[in-house]
């Protein structure tokens, strides 16, 4: 059983990232504050949840939410700032959204969600400097495998982790070579052999390695 609160504050917010190890596509994060009531026998980490019953589960998330948002953060931003800023990125964005704003954070992790805050990047959002002290005031708490351990935490992993697929699905359509619909741009023996048939596409995360060290591309 999933715990409800981690503060036992009212507006408590859960947020989580998916597809940090990606090869192509966005880092997408979700924020979400549950109410006190809120039960779900079947909300678990997105990763636990096939496919289908995550989709299920995300209307009935939402409709239960007093508040909920995501975020995605774009190839180019992450090339730019790094991964893992990018994905704190996301979730900083996502909780600015949020309606009301929480009194209190916990993050699926085991780094501090503000610890990289105003970062001087060409691509995405620019936070302003009300937007910092807004962040910098709430009190948070990264958790390790949070999303298998808090409802809200675990909801948000639900929400971000079906929005990305919906975006992968949806420039799959542009690349159906990459099969990104199955895949979800992750590094799929299939995903890395199309990139050294094909290249490598305005989607792909130049700053990953995009194929092991015994494949090269012909650049």
């Amino acid at each position: 059983m999933l715990i409800k609160s981690y503060s036992n504050l009212t507006l408590e917010c859960g947020t989580d990232e998916a597809g940090r190890g990606c090869l192509a596509g966005p880092v997408t994060a979700a924020a979400i504050i549950l109410p006190k009531h809120f039960e779900s026998n079947t909300l678990n980490d997105s990763k636990q949840v096939s496919e289908k019953n995550r989709f299920k589960l995300r209307p009935f998330i939402e409709a239960e939410a007093l508040s909920f948002s995501f975020s995605h953060v774009h190839h180019q931003e992450i090339d730019e700032i790094n991964i893992l800023n990018a994905s704190m990125k996301a979730m900083q964005e996502s909780i600015l959204q949020l309606q009301p704003l929480p009194e209190f954070i916990i993050v699926d992790g085991n780094r501090p969600i503000f610890s990289k805050l105003g970062l001087k990047n060409k691509f995405g959002k620019i936070f302003t400097d009300e937007e910092i002290s807004i962040l910098k005031q709430i009190p948070n708490q990264s958790i390790i495998k949070g999303d298998s351990k808090y409802l809200s935490i675990a909801a948000a992993s639900v929400l971000a982790k079906t929005y990305r697929d919906e975006y992968m699905d949806k420039i799959h359509e542009e690349f159906p070579m990459y099969n990104w619909k199955k895949n979800k741009g992750y590094p799929t023996k299939e995903h890395r052999e199309a990139i050294k048939k094909y290249g490598p596409c305005k989607y792909h995360r130049m700053s990953f390695k995009l194929l092991p060290e015994q494949l090269t591309l012909d650049l």
